[in-house]
């Protein structure tokens, strides 16, 4: 008698697919849940804190410094310069808005037409979507290369570091780093046209996107010039992956008369320019014979442990060839830049690669022992994020 009912067979390869997914999902979701419960801590630490100190939190967490800028960007458009005689912005410092990269403040603009409140809601939920995306492709990127274990750590201690507050600000850093992470992971599998749209969109985001560029053209010049690769798609890649930050600076130049110069002349007017280091070697030389200036010790310390870790990089041989790449020219243009030597912390939050080697070591302790450092770490990191918004208020 018939029931109705069709029968389904499904392939091996589905059936293995269906597999591979539900064992992944919870791991998945755990890697997402470290996250959050680092980073919704320090969102609470920072409210709390903000409440005492008689600050709305929301505006702390999202119109502090360059959020404002970000903010002025989706409501109004390019076209704002602010100029300073002195005084903390550097003398004689003309601040156009031209500085600031556009996706972020186009993604405000559009979510702000559907999500009430405004733009600064926008903006926040933005950012938070995206750290939380980036939390996931780091944990892929650890878990591919050192195991399970390993891109839970290395989330933890992402979540943790120093100046990780801005990962919940209205800032470009969350975005960036997940632009990155899930451009590097698409490296790693070889898929080629994902990695290069999302170098392109990396490039909109930031100054510091071109890093993600230069890992796709090393990865994809790698295959062509050492394994004689010929598929379409990864010459496709060295053309496009650079594609949205030569853009965005070709535009800035034709809209000041200067199409090559003109965005470096805009962040020259800023008080940022690439100076080979020779600016941040100054200030850390201040912080070394004692006549630091506020902060300056704790960026020493950051940027002196990035160096050291990206020596341990280069030192591993099983390390990638596009991880290398994106964490060298993001260092080299942190480290190289002159100007805002406080926010260089900051510029290396998307650097999570250099944590590899501190994950690797932390998967071999105990359980315990790795919960303990890693809150440890992020009880620090909220502390040092009240300093940062609360007390010090430098620009980040």
């Amino acid at each position: 008698m018939a029931t109705g009912r069709v029968a389904v067979s499904a392939s091996p390869l589905e059936i293995r697919a269906v597999r591979a997914v539900r064992s992944a999902a919870p791991v998945t979701v755990l890697a997402l849940g470290v996250f959050a419960a680092v980073r919704g801590a320090g969102v609470l630490v920072l409210a709390l804190g903000s409440w005492w100190a008689g600050r709305d939190p929301v505006k702390v967490l999202g119109a502090s410094w360059d959020s404002v800028w970000y903010l002025a960007i989706a409501g109004h458009g390019y076209g704002r310069t602010q100029m300073w005689a002195d005084g903390l912005a550097g003398t004689g410092s003309v601040q156009s808005d031209y500085a600031f990269f556009p996706l972020y403040p186009v993604l405000i603009r559009l979510v702000s037409q559907v999500l009430p409140g405004g733009l600064l809601p926008a903006a926040l939920l933005i950012a938070w979507v995206a750290a939380g995306a980036a939390a996931l492709g780091i944990f892929r990127i650890g878990e591919r290369l050192l195991g399970p274990r390993a891109g839970l750590l290395l989330v933890g201690l992402w979540a943790a570091l120093p100046h990780s507050v801005v990962l919940t600000l209205a800032y470009t850093e969350p975005l960036l780093a997940a632009l990155a992470a899930w451009a590097l992971h698409a490296l790693l599998r070889g898929d080629w046209a994902r990695a290069a749209g999302l170098a392109v969109l990396a490039g909109l985001t930031r100054p510091t996107g071109l890093a993600v560029a230069a890992a796709v053209c090393a990865a994809a010049l790698h295959a062509i010039l050492v394994r004689r690769s010929r598929a379409p798609g990864v010459w496709l890649a060295v053309l496009l992956a650079p594609a949205g930050w030569a853009a965005y600076l070709l535009a800035v130049g034709v809209r000041t008369g200067d199409p090559l110069g003109g965005y470096f002349t805009v962040q020259r007017r800023w008080g940022s320019r690439f100076d080979f280091g020779a600016g941040a070697l100054r200030s850390a030389e201040q912080v070394l014979t004692g006549g630091h200036v506020p902060l300056a010790t704790t960026v020493t310390v950051v940027l002196l442990a990035a160096a050291g870790l990206l020596a341990v990089l280069l030192l591993l041989d099983r390390t990638p060839l596009p991880l290398l790449a994106y964490t060298g020219i993001l260092l080299l243009i942190t480290f190289g830049g002159a100007g805002f030597f406080e926010s260089k912390p900051r510029f290396l939050l998307p650097a999570f690669p250099l944590l590899l080697p501190v994950a690797a070591v932390m998967t071999r302790a105990r359980p315990r022992t790795a919960v303990l450092v890693t809150a440890g770490l992020a009880g620090l990191s909220y502390g040092y994020g009240l300093y940062l918004l609360l007390v010090a208020r430098v620009p980040l």
